[in-house]
């Protein structure tokens, strides 16, 4: 085990590298110029149209607003709470920044996905729309690129029970441990159970649960989260400065915390940053591929809103509640470290807030991601394939909840950078035809009659 770890850090190390870094920054920099930054001038208009996409008669098995909820879900999860806390425990308060940064140029990226998953999305032998980096490689780029669509289809399925799965339900059952008494195995077996009741009804179950789950739960996070700055309000300020401060200069070492090179902030934030909104994975289309939308431009609108709500609202307030409660520097991490900071300022409820949310944030996202694989699996060997892959998904779960965190962090973090390398590729090459059709729609809306 000693010697499978060892090649896991070796390979991790690796892939997120300094080129892995420049290729999610560089793609995603590149879509938002070329773009002409449109992500974030039409934020105000994403919101418009998530709302009214709440009912649809359009192609598709899901609203607008059911598509962004079930990317929302698998996107919403540890990574706001464990993997914000893990990245200014190992990067310092600068990580914050970097996850900043990410969320930025990651609209974009998020923006793209969608537009080309609705653009070259299927309809299968069932009748659904299917679609996805899989889909847009091998019908945007041609059959000759096919063994990138597989490549990303290989990765996508497996990486699902590191990210959307082991990692949650690892999560889940240590936070619910310390915060309960519970025991993981238990705590495992209860989450099999309800994943598995849902994921009976298919998409339009998991969009269902979504659209109900996700926004009461990121208002009641958001809302405890909101207490907690305003009672620590005279901090703020500081843990601003202090988090751009660090993002560009070491911080030392002080009371529990080992201290953090340039780099590590850097590495963490982006890779954490990552793995919380997902951008550049290419998860989040096999979603909005499945909207009832015959208009690729904006469903692309609605989605870039997951990048934006997730980072920079969710994983922000979680950043500065960690860093203003001054429990960053404890020598804690992950789940405990947010639980900490709650509870530093709300004592005796914080920790269970902070426990009762990661549950149901982990919650919906093993049900987002047991969508992206099925998706992917489906693309490798056909919709037989989907119920044996179900079985084994709701089988992992347990499993992941009584394993050892260090080592499925590791694993689903290894396993995110080799699904974004064949995704971020094809945004590259794909990217003219998301800029030509992004500008035939704004010249069209520029056109209409005002009424």
């Amino acid at each position: 085990m000693e010697a499978f770890s060892e090649l896991v850090k070796l390979i991790n190390g690796w892939v997120w590298g300094p080129p892995m870094l420049v290729l999610i920054l560089g793609v995603g920099l590149f879509l938002s110029l070329g773009l002409k930054l449109m992500p974030v001038l039409k934020l105000r208009a994403g919101f418009r149209l998530m709302w009214q996409g709440r009912k649809s008669t359009d192609e598709g098995e899901i609203p607008p607003f059911q598509a962004l909820m079930t990317a929302l879900s698998a996107t919403v999860g540890t990574g706001n709470i464990a993997g914000v806390a893990t990245a200014v425990f190992l990067g310092g308060p600068g990580a914050l920044f970097w996850m900043w940064l990410t969320a930025l140029v990651g609209m974009a990226t998020k923006y793209s996905e969608a537009v080309l998953a609705v653009k070259f999305r299927e309809v299968d032998e069932r009748g659904d729309h299917v679609g996805g980096p899989m889909y847009y490689i091998r019908n945007g780029l041609g059959r000759n690129w096919s063994w990138l669509a597989v490549l990303f289809a290989i990765f996508a399925s497996i990486a699902g029970f590191g990210i959307g799965n082991t990692v949650q339900a690892n999560s889940v059952a240590d936070v619910v441990q310390t915060s309960f008494g519970l025991p993981h195995w238990l705590t495992g077996l209860v989450l099999a159970v309800l994943v598995g009741l849902v994921l009976i009804g298919g998409i339009k179950r998991i969009g269902q649960v979504a659209s109900s789950l996700v926004p009461l739960m990121a208002v009641a996070y958001l809302t405890s989260g909101l207490i907690v700055l305003a009672i620590n309000a005279t901090e703020i300020p500081a843990a601003i400065v202090m988090v751009v401060q660090h993002a560009f200069t070491p911080v030392a070492a002080q009371g529990g915390f080992a201290g953090a090179a340039v780099w590590a902030a850097i590495r963490f934030g982006v890779a954490r940053g990552i793995f919380s909104n997902e951008a550049g994975l290419g998860s989040a289309p096999i979603a909005h591929a499945a909207a009832q939308t015959n208009n690729p431009i904006k469903q692309g609108m609605v989605a870039m809103l997951g990048t934006f709500i997730d980072t920079i609202v969710i994983c922000t307030i979680t950043g500065l509640v960690i860093i203003t409660s001054g429990a960053w520097t404890s020598g804690e991490s992950g789940a405990a470290l947010t639980s900490m900071a709650f509870d530093n300022v709300l004592p005796g409820v914080g920790n269970y807030m902070v426990a009762i949310a990661l549950a149901i944030f982990a919650f919906t996202t093993i049900l987002g991601w047991s969508f992206y694989g099925e998706r992917a699996i489906e693309f490798l060997f056909g919709v037989k394939a989907i119920w044996p892959y179900r079985v084994l998904w709701i089988i992992a779960i347990p499993v992941g909840a009584t394993s050892n965190l260090g080592i499925v962090w590791l694993i689903a973090d290894t396993l995110n950078a080799m699904m974004a390398i064949p995704n971020l590729i094809a945004l590259a090459l794909l990217s003219p035809i998301v800029f030509r059709l992004t500008r035939e729609h704004f010249e069209r809306e520029a056109v209409k009659p005002q009424s």
